[in-house]
């Protein structure tokens, strides 16, 4: 009767539905509420983990594939041992980085020499060395030196390799030394180049074929020192240097973590724009570079210089006694042409043969074109 009477006073029946829940179970009603509300319950589907400790995760198969600082690329293929090469540094009894000593006695002392074995002219031997190395931001310079076995303490060098990091803006020297001296440098700016210096670390590849020296840095054809001392004959050994210091006695400041040598296929394809290809570099027949000279600061200077150099080497000027003089201000070298060549190195002048430029080394081929009667009048345009 109650719950007829206020059906007809149209009370709400909820109120009336809530009184009686208050007074049964509470739980019943709280399982109605949600269904009213919030709809049926989710179920969470539970993931199975237990292969999860089996694949890599995707950050590990990034650092997979990131070359450490210590070794080389895995697509160099230059593995401990190989039957392309092996590693010469470091060994088994030392794995840690070769660092210069602070104060060498020269350049010689504390520093790294390892053999080059199997090297053959014919080329069938050895040809490829790989160097993994760390120069720091504060880094001057470094270098590195490839030599025959009768080198007579590295007077003799077929290769250097010298970045120097703020000599002129900063650039790559390679040369080469006989008897102890140097060669006409072949300069290139670290700008052009890979960073060497302030980099985890750097690959850099040294390549001997019949032309000279192929350079590459982080895979970058950066330069080629033609041969300029014949090679040694046959099958047998080359020396790889890292020296100490520099001839004056500054330190080398770098790590080298590992050193590679083998056999490998060339890498130089295109040689459009690599620096030292072409370059004209023979000597020079009757031109001589004197260097090692102070500095002329003023015309006077100048004169003096040329006439000082014209009295040394007027012996050497043939019949006349006249030599051609090259002096220029603010420089301390000169060239000196002379008729005869062949002379004993003087105790007080540092001297090498002179090399040719382009230009003179085109005139050279036109005058024998000439004696020859090959020399065409015109030329044929494309």
């Amino acid at each position: 009767m109650e719950a007829l009477r206020r059906q007809l006073l149209g009370e709400d029946d909820t109120k009336n539905k809530k009184r009686s829940l208050d007074d049964n179970d509470e739980n019943d009603y709280e399982e109605e509420k949600s269904s009213i509300f919030t709809g049926p319950a989710i179920k969470k589907k539970r993931i199975d983990t237990s292969e999860w400790d089996e694949k890599p995760s995707l950050i590990a198969n990034i650092l997979a594939d990131t070359t450490p600082v210590h070794d080389f690329s895995k697509k160099l293929g230059m593995s401990k041992v190989s039957l392309d090469g092996s590693v010469l540094y470091p060994d088994d009894n030392n794995q840690q980085p070769w660092s210069p000593p602070d104060k060498p006695m020269d350049f010689i002392d504390g520093s790294l020499e390892l053999e080059l074995p199997d090297f053959d002219t014919t080329g069938m031997g050895n040809n490829t060395i790989a160097i993994k190395f760390h120069a720091p931001e504060e880094s001057q310079r470094f270098s590195i030196n490839i030599a025959a076995p009768n080198n007579d303490h590295y007077n003799n060098i077929l290769f250097h390799f010298n970045p120097r990091h703020f000599q002129r803006g900063g650039q790559l020297v390679i040369n080469d030394r006989n008897e102890t001296r140097w060669g006409n440098d072949l300069a290139v700016p670290l700008s052009q180049l890979p960073l060497m210096f302030g980099v985890p670390s750097c690959t850099l590849i040294i390549q001997i074929n019949d032309e000279g020296f192929d350079v590459f840095v982080e895979g970058f054809h950066c330069a080629r020192l033609e041969h300029r001392t014949p090679l040694p004959k046959g099958k047998g050994s080359l020396f790889l240097q890292f020296p100490s210091s520099d001839d004056y006695g500054n330190p080398e400041n770098w790590q080298v973590y590992r050193v590679w040598w083998g056999r490998k296929q060339s890498m130089a394809n295109d040689l459009t724009d690599v620096a030292g290809v072409n370059i004209h570099d023979s000597v020079h027949p009757k031109k001589l570079f004197v260097s090692g000279l102070s500095k002329c600061m003023s015309d006077p200077e100048v004169d003096l210089r040329r006439a000082e150099l014209e009295r040394a080497f007027r012996k050497y000027g043939g019949p006349s006694g006249v030599v051609a003089v090259s002096v220029q201000k603010n420089s301390a070298f000169a060239f000196i042409e002379v008729a005869i060549l062949e002379m004993k190195q003087s105790g007080r002048y540092r001297i090498n043969k002179a090399r040719r430029t382009k230009h003179e080394a085109l005139l050279d081929e036109r005058a024998k074109a000439a004696e020859k009667g090959t020399m065409k009048d015109t030329v044929d345009w494309d």
